[in-house]
């Protein structure tokens, strides 16, 4: 069983980011958890989620890209929401240049 707040090993890490490239750790109040960056596909699942409930996007983000962790992030109310503000951050979008020929 696991230790709260008990990190990753290095050959774990390894294998995540061979499998998924981005790979995150966030931690929050002494327990940590392991997310992968979003597919396009899990971005517009949680946007259409969030149309009606803005807390959903960022429940389905942190379903889907959930690799390992301290499982109470996922319940506990003040944990999640720490972890919420985290999660905008790892949806990275890249800046784009619009030129009119």
């Amino acid at each position: 069983m696991r230790e709260i707040g008990q990190k990753a090993t290095a050959e774990q890490i390894a294998e995540w980011k061979e499998k998924y490239r981005d790979i995150y750790e966030i931690t929050v109040d002494g327990r940590v958890c392991y997310l992968r960056k979003p597919t396009r596909r899990e971005l517009s699942y949680a946007s259409m989620a969030g149309k009606s409930d803005p807390m959903k996007f960022n429940e389905v983000i942190l379903a889907q890209c959930w690799l390992d962790g301290d499982d109470e992030i996922k319940t506990d109310d003040a944990l999640f929401l720490g972890v919420s503000a985290q999660v905008a951050q790892i949806v990275e979008v890249k800046e784009a240049e619009l030129k009119k020929l």
